[in-house]
């Protein structure tokens, strides 16, 4: 495919996705990440992936989207803004949750975009065969969301993007479609060491490493056991995720509200105060498309007991 026809077909990609409501979508090649092998390696060697067994799966797959996608071509990626325009209290003695889990689960909304974009471009330029990702297959988001341009790596390990922030979630298409890539840009972060610093459990044990094992939104969402006692008093009030990292960025301070209804407060995080008596018929009721029902009842009810004690 010559030059001209494969930007002219980045350009239906990029229009789709403006459409489609996405906040900026890049493309890259679809080849072996070659510098995030040794990295990734490197962390699991570690054991920063905690009791989260599954990073180690699909090492393989992780790191070569062709073999996700049998004959792809190009990893589309999409980002999407949740920074609410009302939050929950944060004060010293409230109950915490993580901004993205405000509203209706993303993995629902950022699926049902990516499917309709997909559908507009094959409409439009014919027969591609892919698949959609959302956070739930071996596919290394922040590494694609990078080299597409989104965004540079924060030392907090999250993808910070110059206009917005760092408060969006990430989505691919890995397709066969043969596109311009775009490349990545640089880094920002300078000498600022704000998102270390700020960190409560020292999970961001330097410039872009995180041990994923002490972060707070582990120990309150993947941690399925018992959180250890090593923690007490350092947790902030989370029950459910921690942004404490993004909070302090600087570049949040650009973060723009989004427009999305289904990323609303869910009016039962009104009352987290009440929380310690909800029975679990009622936490699956109000919760049902929820990011929070991940943790599961006992879980969330885990949390507490460990804020309160």
């Amino acid at each position: 495919m010559n030059k001209t026809a494969k930007e002219n077909h980045k350009n239906i990609v990029k229009l789709s996705a403006q459409k489609f409501g996405f906040d900026f979508c890049g493309i890259s090649k679809a080849d072996f990440l070659e510098e995030e092998a040794p990295l990734l390696e490197n962390w699991l060697n570690k054991n920063y992936n905690g009791k989260m067994a599954y990073m180690a799966n699909h090492f393989d797959k992780r790191l070569d989207p062709r073999k996700l996608v049998e004959g792809a071509k190009s990893v589309i990626t999409v980002i999407l803004n949740y920074f609410p325009e009302e939050r929950l209290p944060e004060g010293e003695n409230d109950i915490k949750i993580s901004k993205y889990a405000y509203g209706t689960d993303y993995h629902f909304i950022m699926k049902e975009k990516l499917k309709s974009m997909f559908a507009e471009i094959q409409a439009q330029i014919g027969d591609i065969e892919g698949r959609v990702f959302v956070d739930s297959a071996p596919v290394m988001d922040k590494a694609w969301a990078k080299k597409s341009g989104a965004g540079w790596m924060g030392k907090n390990t999250n993808i910070i993007n110059r206009k917005i922030g760092s408060f969006f979630f990430i989505g691919e298409i890995i397709c066969d479609l043969e596109l311009e890539p775009d490349g990545p840009i640089k880094d920002y972060c300078g000498t600022c060491t704000a998102c270390i610093d700020a960190c409560p459990t020292d999970a961001i044990t330097g410039p872009y490493e995180v041990d994923g094992s002490k972060c707070i939104s582990y120990l309150t969402i993947e941690l399925k056991e018992a959180i250890p006692a090593e923690f007490k008093g350092k947790m902030g009030n989370w029950a459910f995720g921690c942004d404490i990292c993004q909070d302090v960025c600087p570049w949040n301070s650009f973060a723009k509200p989004h427009n999305i209804t289904d990323f609303e407060i869910n009016p039962a995080l009104q009352k987290l105060g009440d929380w310690e008596e909800i029975t679990e018929e009622i936490f699956n009721k109000v919760l049902k498309l929820s990011p929070i029902k991940r943790t599961k009842y006992e879980g969330i009810k885990r949390n507490f007991s460990f804020l309160k004690s």
